[in-house]
């Protein structure tokens, strides 16, 4: 079943296009074991069931826009059948046996992504990535490492301030970080300039003196105006507060107190607006007085991980240097463009221990030393794909079931434990709006995913040691394509999204190719955040639609788990649908009146059963600016 021992069909039956194929290197085919054809390309190792279309293919040497594009180094193939591998059952956990049919691979019934469209992404070639090759055990420290530095936080938070953490600051102070982070590990962070988290600074203070929570009823907003007046009064008379700062808080929140007792016929929205009023008033003295302190909590956790990183770090080189794995020479790397293709690592794997698989009905179940994780069953198959088309290194998957350990253990310890934590922060769009992004304006590439998640086979993600193997090309803020069509739905973080126009604008600034991105950000206006301000000032924008709040929907951050009526939800905030794209981008791509219909007419809620909202962290409905950053569904 070599290439040179392929039977080739005459082309004289394809369409006019046959030449231009047969010049790109492609051939008919026919498969003996599936009995039927297919194409192969021989300067690829590609394959495919069905006829190649010609500029949507890796393996074409020049692309319409002018570029000089070189195929990658030759890979696992994107194909039905893999020369000098049998296919992996994922139905028993083994390989086939020689000589017996391959068994079909399992088919979920409903499928949310699709892995044939081939990127139109072209980068510069990029030599392989420096990072450790991910390890069970090396994982499975990580995971309790980042558990106790997560109980850390909640112990202090309570102890310094009497609260409980912000509902997923800890999860966005790991993207916050990994932002400005230039240390080894891919989780926590060990080498940040400053130390001090913005992030996690300002949400501990925003529920300084007490959380503000969501108010339905008049009781509710009455007992909440009573206890932050009580608490404010409380913190300033136990703090190092100035006496003027003592005076006007005092002040104030006796005033209130007195107002809450003579006046019982006051409404909802009495009681809502006196609090407003309260919090100005307090809220600069409150802050003054809890600054060192939650400055203090920052740090510790800062340092507590560079502690931990140290420690993962020294376990990860001594378990590579005891199967003699050490730094190899550095790779030559071209100076040419190529279609992107995901991340490899430069140093081998090390023997993988044993995982075991079984399933519980429709659920993949995974064991490593008592470690669980699981999968939908249909994701489980879905990974094997994008194991198929990504992994050059495990021709036979015996390396398979760890790596899948490893990435859903590395993901699940960043979501966190909580229920539906962190789920929001993975959020994805849902197929039809792909399927429409695809189609009319070109685009083939998400610049925030996980193979978890993702839509197409191309993707950049958080974790270029675990991810790459699943076809991830590594980080956005690390990825510098030179032409290409793509969708950017961002974790909610701030930070992390002023950083993505950061990067949007030096790109299309840098490419003379066409180059569009497509954003998906939550519409805040109260106070506007900086991302979204960029956005709508920059000399690329080309067009902007906003999506009203509750009447659109997303995919659940945990689709790779959750069941079937669970998989999309209402989003509680408007989303702003922006298009950043240089002159080339625009006139190949342009955003027409009858494009932008068919995005809306795929946007719109569909008839299916709606989960309930992800739930928001605790906020307050009084102001928009006060709650802004705390709304993370995505």
């Amino acid at each position: 079943n070599t290439p040179q021992h392929r039977a080739r069909f005459d082309l004289s039956d394809t369409l006019s296009c046959a030449d231009e194929l047969v010049q790109a290197g492609w051939s008919k085919c026919w498969s003996k074991r599936e009995n039927r054809p297919y194409w192969f390309n021989r300067f690829t190792n590609q394959s495919m069931w069905e006829m190649p279309v010609l500029g949507q293919h890796d393996v074409i040497v020049s692309i319409e826009i002018g570029i000089p594009v070189t195929p990658t180094t030759p890979t696992v193939p994107i194909s039905p059948i893999t020369p000098r591998a049998k296919p992996w059952n994922s139905t028993t956990g083994t390989e086939d046996k020689p000589g017996q049919p391959a068994s079909a691979l399992y088919r979920p019934t409903i499928i949310y992504w699709d892995l044939d469209i081939q990127t139109n992404a072209v980068i510069r070639e990029r030599a392989p990535a420096n990072h450790l090759p991910p390890h069970p055990e090396i994982e499975l420290q990580r995971a309790q490492l980042t558990t106790k530095l997560r109980q850390h936080y909640q112990e202090l938070c309570y102890q310094r301030e009497g609260i409980e953490p912000p509902r997923e600051s800890f999860n966005r102070w790991l993207l916050e970080r990994k932002v400005l982070d230039k240390g080894p590990d891919p989780l926590l962070p060990s080498d940040c300039d400053p130390i001090i988290s913005r992030s996690m600074f300002r949400e501990v203070m925003n529920d300084i003196p007490i959380r503000l929570s969501r108010i339905k009823y008049k009781e509710e907003a009455r007992k909440l105006l009573f206890k932050y007046a009580e608490a404010a009064k409380k913190m300033i008379d136990s703090r190092n507060a100035t006496p003027d700062s003592r005076k006007v808080v005092k002040w104030n929140a006796e005033d209130t107190m007195n107002w809450l007792r003579r006046d019982h016929s006051a409404s909802k929205e009495d009681y809502m607006d006196r609090l407003e009023h309260l919090r100005k008033q307090c809220g600069p003295h409150v802050t003054a007085v809890a600054k060192d302190s939650v400055e203090g909590i920052c740090t510790k956790i800062y340092h507590i991980s560079v502690e931990y990183v140290r420690r993962i770090r020294q376990a990860h080189q001594t378990l590579l240097k005891d199967c003699n794995i050490t730094d190899p020479e550095a790779a030559e790397v071209q100076d040419r463009l190529v279609y992107c293709y995901p991340v490899r690592l430069a140093l081998p794997s090390p023997p993988q221990p044993r995982v075991e698989l079984h399933f519980e009905n429709d659920i993949a179940c995974l064991r490593y030393k008592g470690e669980m994780v699981k999968v939908n069953r249909g994701y489980f198959a879905k990974l094997e794909l994008l194991y198929r088309y990504s992994c050059i290194d495990d021709p036979r998957f015996e390396k398979f079931l760890s790596r899948i350990w490893c990435l859903i253990k590395r993901y699940q310890v960043m979501f966190g434990a909580g229920v539906n934590e962190g789920m929001g922060l993975q959020g994805a769009l849902p197929v039809p709006v792909f399927e429409v992004l695809n189609k009319q304006f070109g685009v083939s590439f998400e610049c925030f995913a996980s193979p978890l998640n993702s839509y197409f086979k191309q993707f950049c993600s958080a974790f270029p040691d675990t991810d790459g193997f699943f076809g991830s090309r590594g980080p956005f803020l690390n990825f510098s394509p030179a032409s290409g069509s793509f969708e950017a739905n961002p974790p909610f973080c701030e930070e992390l999204m002023d950083a993505m126009v950061t990067h949007f604008e030096e790109l299309l600034e840098k490419s003379s190719e066409p180059l569009s991105f497509i954003i998906f950000v939550p519409e805040w206006r109260d106070p506007l955040t900086p991302a979204l301000n960029r956005m709508e000032t920059s000399a690329f924008r080309r067009h902007q639609m906003s999506m009203p709040a509750f009447e659109h929907e997303y995919r659940s951050g945990s689709q790779h788990i959750c069941k079937k009526e669970e998989m999309y939800y209402k989003a509680v905030h408007g989303t702003a649908v922006i298009f950043l794209q240089n002159d080339a981008g625009f006139a190949k791509w342009e955003p027409t009146p009858e494009r932008i219909q068919e995005l809306l007419a795929a946007y719109q809620v569909s008839q299916r059963t709606l989960g309930s909202p992800v739930p928001s962290s605790s906020s307050s409905s009084i102001s928009a600016k006060s709650i802004h950053h705390f709304h993370i569904c995505s």
